[in-house]
């Protein structure tokens, strides 16, 4: 960092020199990039901005107006300030215009009472900035390397502030333009006192320059983006003035982010990073208080203090003719919570919407007052149907009025999208009483006594299909869903009534059972729709 004013007067070969400030004191503060000795009265044109001038005065002009148009010239070049030594020129203090011009122009202006060797000021002076350059260059080096890693690695901008702080000891936000935390890294901080009124604060902070420090705040902010379309800003939030390195620091992290956006076409937009992270956090128990969570959730637009809560899970219907791989199922995902987003947004219903999994998109809906969570759920599915035309089920979990309970109710609503989109049925939207007996058997498939009892039910009959590569297994399921009505059964298996009855015939054997016994007919029934729940990869899970 390069010294002020103040530093060169607290050095030592400054010091014995009696040195003692007659005008603007209120500009010690000013930075000194170089020290040039002159004796010359036009020394302004060889002057580049940041200087700090010395001078015996003894060239200097007697003449009032012409000593006031020297100093005026130092300033219009930019000096950081001007030291006289006394006892050549001017003896004992110098004219009173010239340290009323210096006053008037805040210019710093110092004398000294005892001769001084110039030459050791501008040996310390420049040893310093020197020095200072230097640490500069190593920590660009330094940071250069660190961030070019986490450019190759695809670091998310969590990862990347985390590294920010880590570095520079400041807690660090990225925000989008409409002043919402996308990101944040408290540095330890309590973190809802630190977004508490976040977006009216910010939008108070509005530096000129791409990358500045807002002394009233308190705030180091550079914006983010490439190719001139900005879309962000990264923000130190700083004790006291930060120095060259957090400024080189903020602006190789901004590039990072910037860079990392280009990178990122076919991956999740930052909101929905943004919105994914908190729902994670919730559902992991990352954040040790569920306030953080709130406070985390308000930056981004979307309040849950004080809301009735409802978790929704979103599954995209599958295929058995034509699954989609890998990365077609990401990009149909992805799309999916763009489209929730958007039927949130034109619904008028703030939500936190991110990937769960590779398979499901949940949503955090926190209820607007008056708002029935029917309601709300109906109006999400409509408005989402109208513009995601991929088949899928809209799950819901019970109504909860803490952040405390989101994961019990995200747990639930993921169970019941785990069997709805197995059979889905057309409704709107899915809720655990209506699984009914399809429910009630997921939430039991790790249980060992209903493994046995669907493993003593049909046991022989899946051992039969195995060995012989037959489809009974299929053609009872077919026969129960019918509601035991052969003639509807026969046709939905496509096979004629004959056909259709010895595959019956030869069930019963397989069996030992008589299908006309409706109390057998329902114990296989409940023993397929366990199957069912049991076998996650068949439909895949």
């Amino acid at each position: 960092m390069l010294p002020t004013v103040a530093d060169v007067l607290a050095l030592d070969t400054v010091r014995r020199g009696n040195p003692r400030v007659v005008a603007g004191a209120d500009r010690l503060d000013s930075r000194v990039r170089w020290v040039h000795v002159g004796e010359v009265t036009d020394i302004a044109h060889l002057l580049r901005g940041g200087e700090l001038v010395l001078t015996t005065g003894i060239a200097l002009p007697d003449d009032p107006g012409k000593l006031a148009d020297y100093i005026a010239e130092l300033v219009s070049v930019g000096a950081s300030g001007l030291i006289v030594e006394l006892g050549r020129k001017f003896i004992g203090e110098l004219p009173g215009v010239v340290v009323r011009a210096a006053e008037d122009h805040g210019l710093p202006l110092v004398t000294l009472a005892r001769e001084t060797p110039f030459v050791q000021i501008t040996e310390s002076v420049h040893a310093r900035i020197i020095d200072s350059q230097l640490e500069e260059l190593r920590a660009s080096e330094q940071l250069h390397e660190v961030f070019t890693e986490l450019s190759v690695e695809g670091a998310s901008p969590a990862e990347i502030l985390g590294q920010v702080t880590r570095l520079s000891g400041h807690p660090a936000l990225l925000e989008n333009l409409a002043h919402q935390v996308l990101a944040c890294e408290t540095a330890g901080r309590d973190t809802g006192s630190l977004l508490a009124g976040w977006e009216t604060r910010s939008r108070a902070v509005s530096p000129d320059l791409r990358t500045a420090y807002d002394a009233a705040s308190g705030w180091l902010v550079t914006m983010v983006g490439a190719r001139g379309q900005d879309w962000g800003r990264l923000i130190l939030l700083c004790d006291t003035e930060p120095g060259p390195r957090d400024i080189v620091l903020a602006e190789r992290a901004a590039t990072t982010l910037a860079l990392g956006r280009l990178l990122e076409r076919h991956q999740e937009s930052l909101e929905r990073q943004a919105h994914g992270t908190i729902i994670t956090g919730i559902l992991t128990h990352a954040y040790a208080d569920p306030e953080e969570a709130a406070a985390r959730a308000r930056a981004v637009g979307v309040p849950l203090t004080g809301r009735k809560l409802v978790s929704v899970v979103l599954r995209l219907a599958e295929s058995a003719e034509n699954p989609p791989d890998g990365q077609e199922q990401l990009a149909r995902l992805g799309e999916l919570a763009d489209a929730a987003s958007a039927a949130c947004r034109e619904a008028r219903l703030p939500a936190l919407i991110g990937a769960l999994d590779q398979n499901r998109v949940g949503v955090l809906l926190p209820l607007p007052p008056r708002v029935l969570p029917e309601a709300a759920l109906t109006t999400l599915a409509d408005h989402l149907r109208v513009t995601f035309t991929i088949p899928f089920v809209l799950a819901a979990g019970s109504v909860v009025e803490s952040v405390r309970d989101v994961r019990r109710s995200f747990l639930e609503a993921e169970q019941v999208a785990d069997v709805a989109v197995r059979r889905p049925d057309g409704r709107a939207f899915y809720r655990l009483p209506d699984l009914r007996l399809r429910g009630l058997l997921h939430l039991l498939r790790d249980d060992a006594r209903l493994q046995t009892f669907a493993e003593r039910e049909l046991g022989p009959l899946l051992a039969h299909d195995a060995q012989r590569g037959g489809d009974l297994t299929r053609i009872l399921r077919v026969y129960l869903d019918a509601g035991r009505n052969k003639a509807v059964a026969a046709q939905r298996a496509h096979l004629s009534r004959p056909a259709f009855y010895d595959r019956l015939r030869r069930l019963e054997r397989v069996l030992d059972i008589d299908l006309d016994d409706v109390e057998s007919c329902l114990s296989l029934h409940v023993a397929l729709l366990a199957l069912e729940s049991f076998r996650r990869d068949s439909p895949r899970s």
